[in-house]
């Protein structure tokens, strides 16, 4: 997390809180990431669902994911972990299904209430309405 955070922050020089969807593809080279060109403007198109160009720490987090090594599983489990953290602000070890209807609806803007609530019913397979940081990880991976 600490990599990506650092890579936020070098192109968030007036510290806003965001960065261009322009400079990502700067922040990825300069992370020594290997992309397609398109694959990360897809991507972006995805997460960026207000399309106004700006684009968050947590939605870096999404995108740079989408293009870190496969096999550095352990690099995209820590970050999940901190995006899960950021969601679980009491710390209890859970976020409740609706924050994470929430999360999905800012990921895929497409996603109908059908879908989400199929989604959800996945996830949280007793109803608790909860959804734990491995539920999470297998659902975001």
């Amino acid at each position: 997390m600490h990599a990506l955070r650092k890579a936020f922050a070098t192109f968030d020089k007036t510290k806003k809180g965001y960065v261009e969807a322009k400079d990502l593809e700067g922040i990825l080279n300069n992370m020594g990431t290997a992309f397609d060109l398109e694959d990360l403007n897809e991507t972006i198109k995805r997460v960026d669902i207000d399309h106004d160009g700006k684009i968050n720490f947590d939605k870096f987090v999404i995108i740079a994911s989408n293009f870190l090594q496969e096999d550095d599983e352990e690099t995209i489990t820590n970050e999940l972990k901190e995006a899960f953290r950021l969601y679980d602000k009491e710390g209890n070890g859970y976020i409740t299904t609706q924050t994470l209807k929430e999360i999905l609806k800012e990921l895929d803007n497409k996603l109908s209430e059908n879908d989400l609530n199929d989604i959800i019913e996945e996830i949280d397979e007793e109803g608790k309405g909860k959804v734990d940081f491995e539920g999470f990880r297998e659902l975001m991976i």
